[in-house]
């Protein structure tokens, strides 16, 4: 193919930088939520979902991200007050909600800064392919439906890296949505724990039964959110997908506005994309508020529990 010489080199460029770089070891755990395609798996919500489930077993949680698109370079604690998707990025406003959340393009200076700011434990969103800061516990997150596409590397598929040198570097594997690809099944046979999880919606759900809506998102797999309103029993009259990351402008908004009012609807989006609609137009927009729920909790807290005994054994000074 011709992306071919393009992905060989891609490949050539990553296995170099993992095998010359010396990674540091944080003081305290550090837990890498991954995935191995440039988008769509759902690492934001699974890192959130972890982060809430580490602090209800005790362990002082502090997120760490690039800050995709955002300006500030870091060490930076996010404040959501402060800081917009402009500044740092759409996913360290979602997780700054949650816990303490640092955006670092430099992870080990990210690390160090929120191990001095008190973190007992450093959730990654993203960084699987950084080997900049050493993991305690990696998880790759895998969209059921879509597992690794055509499993090529960029540019002439969706991978960043080839998949036996990802499964090589993580500890668990948690599959999203159903999986229609089977790929949890061919997983399941390799050394690793498969997790099963799902978005769903968070809250009461009566309100979007037989609401008129239009529905906007720039996320991975816009279909996804569509998708789940469908489920939800919500009238559709319009389904506008954008990139992932896509930064809105006031006219593309009013636009989309006019759109809903002529149709005596509404007009809704997710969580991520409403951090990047321009503040004054914010009170026009619904989120619908999604939640990971995993189907095998138990499994969750005994990938996790390794993570919990050595933030004690950190905080204890052992």
């Amino acid at each position: 193919m011709l992306l071919d010489p393009a992905a060989a080199l891609f490949e050539l460029g990553g296995a170099v930088r993992q095998r010359l770089t010396k990674p540091h070891h944080a003081s305290v755990p550090v837990v890498c939520i991954g995935n191995l395609v440039t988008g769509g798996a759902g690492k934001t919500p699974v890192a959130i979902s972890i982060g809430r489930r580490l602090s209800e077993l005790g362990v002082n949680v502090h997120f760490l991200t690039r800050g995709y698109r955002g300006r500030e370079r870091g060490p930076i604690a996010v404040d959501p007050d402060r800081h917009t998707a402009r500044d740092v990025g759409d996913e360290p406003i979602l997780l700054a909600a949650f816990a303490p959340t640092w955006v670092a393009r430099d992870r080990e200076a990210g690390a160090r800064a929120a191990a001095a700011a008190g973190a007992g434990a450093i959730v990654m969103d993203d960084g699987l392919q950084n080997p900049t800061l050493a993991k305690d516990l990696a998880l790759l997150v895998v969209d059921g439906e879509t597992a690794f596409g055509n499993g090529r590397i960029m540019p002439a598929g969706p991978l960043r890296e080839p998949i036996r040198k990802a499964l090589a570097r993580v500890q668990a594997i948690v599959v999203m949505g159903e999986d229609t690809s089977g790929i949890g099944g061919l997983l399941a046979a390799g050394p690793h724990p498969v997790l099963s999880a799902s978005l769903l919606p968070d809250g009461d759900t009566a309100q979007w039964r037989g609401a008129r809506m239009v529905a906007f998102a720039g996320i991975g797999r816009p279909e996804k959110f569509f998708t789940l309103l469908d489920r939800l029993g919500c009238s559709l009259i319009a389904r506008m997908a954008y990139p992932d990351h896509h930064a809105y402008q006031v006219q593309e908004l009013t636009r989309m506005i006019d759109l809903a009012e002529a149709g005596q609807a509404g007009l809704v989006t997710t969580a991520k994309d409403y951090v990047r609609v321009p503040a004054a137009l914010r009170s026009r927009i619904q989120v619908l508020p999604v939640r990971v729920a995993w189907e095998n909790e138990a499994m969750l807290d005994r990938v996790l529990g390794p993570v919990v005994r050595m933030a004690e054994e950190a905080r204890d000074g052992v």
